[in-house]
């Protein structure tokens, strides 16, 4: 059975979340996929709306984050399978995950940053909740990036999809996904793991080039062996770097005007799916889009995008099949 895809942006009339739902559009008419756009209203301003509007104030809510969508495409409409508008009432980042459940969402796109601002010391606090208990892939978008016209818009100047790998049980899943998008963007995959420094107990220094010289060679292994072999006509390349992960991973990524970067969320038996540390320090320092994985346990069954353009699909006719599972 073949699942049309759907995509989620959240918006909050920011210019940040008008750059997100850019981006969500893009990838929701590449794959011909639904896109539902949702704005949550704070309650009490919401109950206040409502004493003085009556049974209008909904009616008002919906025509302003129409209006919204309508201006942000002002110059060109995206082609979607279809467009939704929701309004929900609440805490954003649980409105946000309940949404996205209860219509069955398969990416999550959303600022890292919103109306109000940093909260927290680097971003904003829903898309930090929305992070740390995501069950669906989250596309976080650099709050200054006014977002594409369209993918091949995306496309133009990058230099590859970078997926930063720690050797994990977790770490083929990333990387399947990473090599999608790579595809979907006509750009390599870029593999990269970042060795950090050892601390040397005194008396042993006379080893630590030793040492060294193993880790790196068994990095540089382990990074041979994960490299896909069917990325063609953009072959995959493996990067080894050492240092601090979190400040590498942004400095290749801006170094290399990278198109996007793919990394995992860490989760616990208990929590569900958490930031781990690289992740979050990495979401705080790069200025490139982040799409973060929840843990491959925690999904019901995998997806994955096929890389045919939609318009193909179109001009042959038909309306194509954007996703499929991955396990029967």
């Amino acid at each position: 059975m073949v699942i049309r895809p759907s995509v989620l942006s959240a918006v909050d009339f920011s210019e940040s979340s008008r750059g997100a739902l850019r981006f969500a559009a893009a990838i929701a008419e590449h794959f011909y996929a639904g896109l539902t756009v949702v704005s949550v209203d704070d309650p009490l301003l919401s109950g206040a709306a409502g004493m003085v509007y009556g049974e209008t104030a909904a009616a008002m809510a919906q025509q302003e984050l129409e209006q919204f969508v309508k201006d942000t495409f002002r110059r060109r409409r995206p082609i979607l399978a279809e467009l939704q508008f929701e309004i929900a009432i609440g805490k954003p980042a649980i409105e946000i995950q309940r949404i996205a459940q209860a219509r069955g969402s398969h990416l999550i796109v959303m600022s890292s940053h919103g109306r109000t601002g940093m909260s927290k010391l680097f971003f904003g606090s829903t898309t930090e909740r929305v992070l740390r208990e995501t069950n669906v892939p989250v596309l976080v978008t650099p709050a200054d990036d006014p977002g594409p016209e369209d993918l091949e818009d995306l496309r133009r100047g990058i230099n590859g999809v970078l997926a930063p790998v720690d050797f994990t049980n977790a770490s083929p899943h990333q990387i399947r996904i990473a090599a999608g998008v790579a595809n979907a963007l006509s750009t390599p995959l870029v593999l990269v793991h970042v060795l950090e420094p050892l601390w040397i107990y005194r008396g042993l220094e006379a080893v630590s080039k030793d040492l060294h010289d193993k880790r790196r060679s068994r990095a540089t292994d382990a990074l041979a062996a994960l490299l896909p072999s069917d990325l063609s006509p953009h072959p995959p390349e493996a990067v080894l770097l050492e240092g601090d992960p979190a400040s590498e991973i942004a400095r290749l990524a801006r170094d290399r005007n990278i198109g996007a970067i793919v990394m995992g969320l860490h989760s616990t038996s208990v929590l569900g799916p958490r930031m781990g540390s690289v992740t979050y320090r990495v979401l705080c320092q790069t200025q490139t889009p982040v799409l973060a994985l929840p843990p491959v346990e925690a999904e019901v069954r995998e997806r994955k995008f096929e890389s045919e353009p939609a318009n193909a699909a179109v001009s042959a006719g038909r309306r194509r099949p954007a996703w499929e599972p991955a396990i029967a």
